[in-house]
């Protein structure tokens, strides 16, 4: 199946590993020309080496200045930006939520949301003036549900969709589309630093922290292709959406 996306110019956030290496990967499969951000300057190198045909660049999603750079220059080299995935994110500390560290929230709320939106910002500006473009946004179930001992999560992935739908009727009249994912449980190395919080979870028999209906876990690749549906050609009259790939979590 075409997806429309060979010889788009791509650029994923949190490229270099879990979820974002698997939509760089499945985006390169399609012949789109990829752009793999990260801040972790020795995942990114190792994407490199494993990966062939990625660019590379490292990106701080919390530094405005920085995002607005990367993405200046991308469409610099490129010419245009066609898709943007924005899925740079973090889990924070597990705690109840009168006891949380007023860094937890700092620091998760900055990355998933004001991360986003400053990536949104940027990106939109380019594709404002091109009248085109497509951004798929990771957010989470938990952006459609509640998960005790992680209210910043939670809050931050919420907000997540909020800009979503609300930037996707802001720009619906250009033709540009603007949806959101939302994934459960993944089998990546964000989820394996989230297992550990859980050695001592207090809220370990609550409904959130149980196997999905489906199976326990997704493997990034089923994620990835989920915003290749979203960024490529097979929907093109959807804006505004979520996606839930969630092996049935939030149809319980």
């Amino acid at each position: 199946m075409d997806l429309g996306l060979n010889g788009k110019v791509v650029a994923v956030t949190g490229g270099a590993s879990g979820i974002g290496r698997a939509a760089v990967e499945a985006f390169l499969r399609e012949g789109a020309r990829v752009v793999a951000l990260d801040r972790n300057p020795e995942t990114l190198a190792r994407l490199a080496d494993e990966v062939d045909g990625v660019q590379t660049r490292e990106l701080d999603v919390t530094s405005a200045a920085d995002v607005d750079a990367t993405i200046d220059a991308i469409v610099a080299e490129h010419g245009r930006l066609d898709v943007a995935v924005n899925n740079a994110g973090i889990t924070g500390g597990l705690a109840w939520l009168h006891e949380a560290e007023e860094s937890f929230w700092d620091a998760v709320v900055d990355v998933n949301l004001k991360g986003v939106w400053l990536c949104m910002r940027a990106e939109l500006r380019h594709m404002y003036a091109q009248q085109a473009g497509v951004i798929v946004n990771t957010a989470s179930a938990a952006g459609l549900r509640g998960g005790p001992g992680v209210a910043h999560y939670v809050a931050s992935k919420h907000g997540v969709i909020g800009l979503t739908r609300t930037a996707a009727l802001e720009y619906a009249p250009l033709g540009i589309r603007i949806n959101a994912i939302a994934p459960g449980t993944v089998d990546t190395p964000m989820s394996d630093s989230f297992d550990i919080d859980r050695r001592e979870d207090p809220f370990a028999d609550a409904a959130v922290r149980q196997p999905h209906p489906l199976r326990p876990v997704a493997t990034p690749a089923e994620i990835a292709d989920g915003i290749l549906y979203l960024a490529g050609d097979q929907s093109t009259f959807v804006t505004g959406s979520v996606l839930s790939v969630d092996g049935g979590f939030t149809a319980q």
